[in-house]
């Protein structure tokens, strides 16, 4: 098993729990005890986990800012980020110019929109995503320019920002670190700019989230959800959670996930 996976492994059965010993992760996972504990330290170091005595826990729950690196956080929840990512691609419509922001969940989209041979205008701020439409003979990709994110494949800022002031697309495909009632919000600055001009520049924003990501707030609030028209999430998402959306106004997705 890749180091990446036996990470976003432990990380998805810390959060599932609140807290995990090395003996638990040891079984769950199928790696040796000191597997486990290179394992623990290297995310420990990374700020991904704090360690105690004998396992370990998430720091989210008490950190707003915190934020799981753009490598780990690709690997959490992938069935969950394919489904969710196929259900919002089988909404778009050949001919569309289609916003796509910087988040895992969004890039799965991305790529069912790329299996599917649609015909539409791509703008994004994700290198990673503009690579993965770039293939296409059938998508036109617009990158919105700007500086790259330390340590992810994001573009913030100016001429981004200026950019985006200007377009009037069809549809926006937005991530989000958290949804919380009714407010989405992310821990910096600089993505959360981003993400609402993504929003005034579209006629209709489209948020994708798996079911962890309806938690406690991070840092900064994007917008309320009265600024989104639909969510996509899967089932295993908090019936009240969703209850509050729909509540809002806001028209709720839950997308297949198969076993």
């Amino acid at each position: 098993m890749l180091k990446e996976r036996r990470h976003a492994l432990i990380v998805e059965r810390i959060r599932a729990s609140g807290a995990a010993t090395i003996g638990e992760l040891s079984e769950a996972i199928g790696v040796s005890g000191s597997t486990v504990r290179r394992d623990l330290k290297s995310l420990s170091e990374r700020g991904q986990v704090r360690l105690t005595h004998g396992g370990a826990v998430l720091p989210q729950e008490h950190l707003a800012a915190f934020e799981l690196d753009s490598t780990l956080a690709a690997e959490i929840a992938p069935r969950q980020k394919s489904a969710i990512g196929k259900f919002a691609a089988s909404l778009v419509e050949p001919g569309q110019t289609v916003i796509f922001d910087s988040s895992t969940t969004v890039l799965a989209a991305a790529w069912a929109i790329l299996e599917r041979e649609l015909t539409i205008t791509a703008i994004t701020n994700s290198l990673e995503i503009a690579t993965s439409l770039s293939r296409s003979r059938t998508i036109e990709v617009i990158t919105v320019g700007g500086r790259v994110r330390l340590g992810s494949p994001t573009l913030t800022g100016p001429p981004g920002l200026s950019f985006l002031e200007d377009l009037h697309a069809d549809l926006a495909l937005l991530g989000t670190h958290a949804i919380s009632g009714t407010l989405l919000t992310e821990t910096s600055l600089d993505v959360i700019a981003m993400k609402r001009a993504m929003i005034a520049a579209s006629r209709r924003a489209m948020v994708l989230a798996d079911d962890s990501k309806f938690q406690p707030p991070a840092l900064f609030t994007i917008c309320h959800i009265d600024q989104i028209d639909e969510v996509v999430t899967n089932a295993g998402a908090d019936a009240e959670a969703l209850s509050i959306l729909r509540d809002a106004g806001c028209r709720v997705h839950l997308a297949p996930c198969t076993p």
